[in-house]
């Protein structure tokens, strides 16, 4: 790295890192965290535009240029001011003139085709409102992607050639069938000539000057999917699978976006001028798979991002966490402080996975070669029976039971606990002496579909015309009769589920569809019942994929989120009373969510501890803080609260259970309670997750790395999970095990025990690391 030419900001992020040992296709600079991450970003963005006044700039959409936007508005705001001086002056930059933006050349990366441009989940959108509108750039200077400009034969909008917005490629080289085919053939050839006229104009101002982009699941860079040509230019394309699952949540489910191309620049549109400065930003573990592949795997179409390793100023910016599989990260992990038994675990098992080969078949020779182990002190034979030992003692752990203990779990979303800690918990309960409450602490209303919700409606109307929901002929329903027994809807789904009688499902839903319309819209007889049930699939069917709903409408959805979770933990005999549905405000569906606040979030939370006095508390414990994240945010409220509780109360004795599901996962190393799954205990999470989560049971909003349910997923996890850990043990410690419960072990969980000064501690440092740029989360 010592040898690239890094711009005034950059060698000040560069500045006190370790020398990088490692060769990669494209210089890196890691950042403590993602809003740091977009306060380089913003940063090196104004340097180069003060040297580039009229240069071609290209700009991503999506969450993760969320502190970028922030950062580059608060420093053209501020730039003449003291506080913004001071910001300058220290990254070098106090001398220079503030830039002008409005001479600068836009140019739109990419958009789903068709969409209508005025659409809020359009790209066309984003970047008229985040950087014509928000950076002052000038509109008649930019090339953008609308979809509802590009001309297509006899001056047809595309919504009378795509009627059901389904664009056919394999027409570009089949005979159309019919006359809608042939028109729909015409249109993607005129289609296909708008990029390329797209890509001449962008070439005509010498190319894209500066390019900032963020990295996909498969690796993509734009729309260049795994498999892309490196020369490729702007096109019409289909997407992958990995690529529709991201852009599920933009278009309302993975059933459009698997039907929906995109029109995108090429790899060879961000190389084409060779002074380009392409930077691609990264954050969060999540991203460290596909941040390892772009910068140390050999330049292959496989991985997108090698592309821009012909560029001498292309660069990757990235948290430590989107940088935690790099060669150089991993070894500055084990060089770094001091040695711990963890360590020495991570490093053993990690050798065990390379070489695929038992613990116990491991020799010292193994142990020397490699380029970590042959770090851990006193190295020698007894080593891996040392991480043996250690890994024996996690699985005791998570084999003991528990008495009087009560556990208040939280989950970000509804199934998150579930998906964490299901079988744990199950286990735990079936000693009496254990109390449990479950917190969900956003709505989660994101995660059902239009579709579903317009069905479920229907299904609605027709139980009322058949007269199948008898509650609303009782007299004082209307007035306060629906509040009464809501967890006898929970009990009544549940014998349903158990008779096997799927049209009594449907009618048990819309008794709790019911009760939830009359809270949310006061209505007062069965007519209105009626006419606002019409009223909603109305605005619905009315509404575009992906569309924000109205706020009536999202709690209608949450609720039955919380309907659901009800029904998982009454599956193991938890009363409705005990789900806690907490519906925290900061959780809005806006692409940028707010952050928490005390009063509004912090404080329910409080109030529940001192009600709950609880001697565990679960939680979903992400590696790092990346933003817009749900997960992180949760954690910080929770982490304030238990700072708050702490002030009247000693909870020296209480502990936190850390848990990760299918975003996130630990390495055995980390975590320090390892759990046994049976195959009984898998099929009770299918089951449970299938009967209760309805909205998910079709999977609109799949993970990128399973098509399915997450329960599906989950299973895979734990899997995985066991099989690194019988590399360590040998499949023999599980089969020939004296414990029956080891014997009938076919997944593992993973998760992470602390005390309440150690959960803050780690909260803490987070919270501290994101401070310095943002202010605190729940300020």
């Amino acid at each position: 790295m010592s040898a690239v030419e890094f711009s005034k900001v950059e060698k000040y992020f560069v500045h006190g890192n370790e020398i990088r040992k490692t060769h990669t296709n494209t210089p890196y600079i890691i950042v403590d965290n993602f809003p740091l991450l977009g306060f380089l970003t913003a940063l090196r963005f104004l340097e180069w535009v003060s040297e580039n006044p009229c240069g071609v700039i290209s700009l991503p959409t999506g969450k993760t240029p969320e502190y970028f936007i922030l950062w580059t508005a608060y420093l053209m705001e501020n730039w003449n001011t003291k506080k913004g001086k001071n910001i300058l002056g220290k990254y070098d930059l106090h001398q220079i003139k503030k830039p002008d933006l409005k001479n600068l050349q836009f140019v739109q990366i990419d958009e789903f085709y068709p969409i209508r441009s005025s659409q809020h989940n359009s790209f066309c959108y984003y970047v008229n409102k985040f950087y014509i509108k928000g950076f002052g750039l000038n509109p008649q200077k930019a090339l953008f992607i609308n979809c509802d400009a590009i001309e297509l034969p006899d001056k047809k909008h595309y919504s009378e050639v795509f009627p059901d917005s389904l664009v056919d490629l394999s027409l570009r080289y089949r005979e159309p069938v019919n006359s809608l085919e042939l028109e729909q053939q015409k249109s993607i050839f005129a289609i296909d000539n708008w990029c390329l006229n797209y890509e001449s104009k962008i070439r005509e101002k010498g190319g894209i000057g500066f390019f900032l982009g963020g990295i996909g699941p498969d690796g993509h860079i734009a729309f260049n999917t795994k498999g892309t040509d490196h020369h490729s230019t702007s096109r019409l394309t289909n997407t992958n699978f990995e690529t529709q699952a991201v852009a599920a949540t933009d278009l309302g489910g993975i059933e459009i976006s698997r039907n929906r191309p995109v029109i995108t620049i090429g790899l060879e549109t961000i190389t084409y001028n060779p002074q380009n400065v392409a930077i691609v930003f990264a954050a969060g573990e999540s991203k460290a798979p596909m941040v390892k592949n772009a910068l140390e795997q050999d330049i292959s179409n496989l991985y997108p991002a090698t592309a821009l390793s012909g560029l001498k100023n292309a660069r990757f910016y990235l948290t430590k966490g989107a940088a935690s599989m790099l060669a150089d990260s991993v070894y500055e992990y084990y060089i770094m402080g001091r040695w711990t038994q963890e360590k020495t675990d991570r490093a053993v098992i990690d050798l065990c996975v390379k070489l695929d080969k038992y613990g116990h078949h491991l020799t010292l020779g193994d142990l020397r070669r490699d380029p970590y182990c042959k770090l851990i002190p006193d190295l020698n034979k007894q080593t891996v029976h040392s991480v043996i030992d250690s890994t024996r003692k996690k699985i005791k752990h998570g084999m003991t039971g528990e008495k009087n203990q009560v556990y208040y779990h939280t989950g970000p979303h509804h199934d998150d606990i579930m998906l964490g800690m299901l079988p744990h918990i199950h286990r735990l309960l079936r000693d009496e002496t254990n109390l449990a409450h479950f917190s969900i602490l956003t709505s989660g209303f994101t995660a059902v579909t239009n579709r579903f919700m317009i069905q479920v409606l229907e299904d609605t109307v027709h139980f009322l015309d058949d007269g199948l929901i008898q509650m609303t002929e009782y007299p004082d329903f209307f007035e306060k009769g629906y509040k009464y027994k809501w967890d006898k809807d929970v009990y009544h789904f549940l014998i349903k589920v158990a008779s096997g009688e799927p049209f009594e499902l449907k009618r048990g839903l819309s008794h709790r569809i019911v009760r939830s319309i009359v809270e949310i819209y006061n209505v007062k007889n069965i007519a209105q019942l009626r006419a606002q049930i019409k009223e909603i699939v109305l605005v619905l069917r009315k509404s575009y994929d992906g569309e924000k709903n109205l706020p009536d409408i999202q709690r209608l959805k949450g609720m039955i989120r919380e309907f659901e979770e009800e029904l998982v933990w009454a599956y193991f005999g938890i009363p409705t009373d005990h789900v806690h549905h907490l519906r925290l405000g900061f959780y809005s569906g806006n692409i940028f969510t707010e952050q928490p606040s005390r009063e509004r979030d912090v404080k329910p939370l409080l109030n529940q501890l001192r009600v709950i006095h609880p001697s565990v508390i679960s939680l979903a414990l992400d590696p790092e803080g990346s933003g817009p994240d749900t997960h992180y945010k949760v954690m910080q409220v929770i982490a304030e609260a238990l700072r708050l509780w702490q002030k009247e109360e000693d909870i020296s004795k209480l502990r936190i259970w850390g848990y990760r599901n299918v975003w996130y996962k630990f390495h055995p190393a980390e975590a320090n309670v390892i759990v046994p799954v049976s195959l009984n205990a898998m099929a009770v999470m299918n089951n449970a997750f299938s009967n209760s989560y309805l909205s998910q049971v079709e999977a609109s909003f799949p993970s990128y790395e399973h098509d399915g349910k997450f329960s599906e997923l989950t299973q895979k996890v734990w899997v995985n999970q066991l099989k690194t850990i019988q590399l360590l043990l040998g499949k023999n410690y599980f089969y020939e095990h004296e414990s029956p419960r080891i014997r009938a072990t076919h997944g593992m969980l993973f998760f992470k025990e602390m005390n309440t000064n150690e959960f803050l501690s780690h909260a803490r440092q987070l919270e501290e690391s994101m401070e310095g740029v943002s202010g605190r989360v729940y300020g």
